[in-house]
């Protein structure tokens, strides 16, 4: 599905990450991923290898295991990645559950 904008990908990326517990997967790996940019910079260089893995491998990780999806990563990776930092911003900020109603996804619920 070809997409024109972040405004037309958005609702796509964010159901693809009903589950909040998917959300908060991916969430951990961004703030490892900072991290271990912040670590390449002012402490070794070659941790910049790790934040690819650790943001990816988190994020991945929820997508087959938690939401049981396809990552949107392997079709569309710019979009993706600024749905990402978005959803990341959101989160932080508290703003997500506004976020989430704003687009009529209903909470669902878990367990875990």
């Amino acid at each position: 599905m070809p997409f024109r904008s972040l405004e037309e990908f958005w609702p796509f990326y964010m159901n693809q990450h009903s589950k909040p517990s998917t959300r908060r997967w991916h969430f951990f790996g961004t703030l490892t991923a900072i991290l271990f940019l912040i670590s390449a910079v002012f402490l070794r260089w070659w941790f910049v290898f790790f934040a690819p893995l650790s943001g990816y491998g988190l994020a991945w990780y929820s997508h087959f295991f938690v939401e049981g999806n396809i990552p949107a990563t392997y079709g569309h990776p710019f979009w993706s990645l600024i749905c990402d930092l978005k959803m990341f911003v959101l989160m932080l900020t508290g703003q997500m559950d506004k976020e989430m109603k704003r687009l009529g996804k209903r909470p669902v619920l878990q367990v875990f």
